[in-house]
């Protein structure tokens, strides 16, 4: 898809939504929930049977607006957009409430977000933490070698041996290489919107090749 492309049909689905959201009163966010009220919500429809599968259900049909850019089921096919597939429901929440709160910075991701319902948020979250990773060809034996050591020694502590992560930490495993490239070389050089001192710390000798050979190692991760 050309660029002109892509951000006319962001600039449509963002147009779209908002206006989907303004005619309909349910969508109102004067009165959300607080992010804690919507995360034990998240907890208590994971531990129900029925409860997750009408969630389940319903963030199916509200993920809609998320395929355009990050693919049907979570699985991207634009290499700067991260998938969302089989990433941590609570990890997903917690970044469309910040978006929604205006703590992740993005004029589009922030409209979007903002047009959902606190439910709608709840459940596509936890429908796309069920949605496989697409398999990715294996990375070559040198980078996967190369990319394994530096994982192990850098990033294994608060990402987990099979680089899952956690409701509070995102799950690197089958992520696109271009979007984790991006991402490390941001917090090498402390561009990037999101700061974090221990990121950057991490990051901070890295060389090129050595992102190359931890981005193309996460990808062909599976637990």
């Amino acid at each position: 898809m050309s660029l002109i492309t892509y951000s006319s049909l962001a600039g449509l689905l963002f147009i779209t939504t908002i206006a989907s959201a303004a005619a309909n009163p349910a969508a109102d966010k004067s009165a959300a929930p607080s992010p804690e009220a919507m995360h034990r919500k998240l907890t208590q429809i994971s531990q129900d049977p029925a409860m997750r599968e009408v969630a389940l259900k319903d963030g199916q049909q509200a993920a809609s607006v998320c395929r355009h850019c990050h693919g049907a089921g979570g699985n991207s096919t634009l290499p700067d957009v991260p998938n969302l597939a089989s990433q941590n429901a609570g990890y997903l929440l917690e970044q469309m409430n910040k978006f929604a709160h205006g703590q992740r910075k993005s004029a589009f991701m922030e409209g979007l977000i903002k047009a959902l319902a606190p439910d709608e948020r709840i459940s596509i979250a936890l429908f796309l933490s069920q949605q496989p990773v697409t398999r990715k060809p294996a990375a070559s034996g040198t980078q996967n070698l190369a990319g394994k050591a530096l994982y192990d020694k850098l990033c294994v502590s608060c990402h987990g041996a099979s680089a899952t992560g956690s409701q509070t930490i995102p799950r690197l495993a089958g992520q696109q290489v271009k979007y984790v490239e991006d991402s490390l070389k941001r917090y090498r050089s402390g561009s990037g919107e999101r700061i974090d001192p221990k990121m950057a710390s991490y990051t901070r000798n890295l060389k090129d090749a050595d992102i190359q050979n931890l981005a193309a190692y996460l990808s062909m991760l599976r637990p």
